[in-house]
């Protein structure tokens, strides 16, 4: 049923507040990739193979996958 007519109470905190609540995971997402990159960039020169590069890469690709359909999921 549609409450949007005439005597309808809006709750704009409501509203505010789940527009915040979006800003805030891609805060979160954005500094979680951040740390994500540089982390796997760190680790990926210290490597001794090519091996442990490409498992850090994939894993990074993984991660970020699913970061990414966590931001886009609302």
């Amino acid at each position: 049923m549609d409450e949007s007519g005439r005597g309808a109470t809006v709750f704009a905190e409501e509203a505010l507040l789940g527009l915040l609540g979006s800003f805030w995971q891609v805060v979160i997402g954005a500094l979680v990739l951040v740390v994500l990159v540089l982390s796997v960039g760190r680790l990926a020169r210290r490597g001794k193979s090519r091996m442990t590069t490409a498992l850090l890469v994939t894993a990074a690709a993984i991660a970020g996958f699913a970061v990414i359909g966590v931001l886009l999921e609302g």
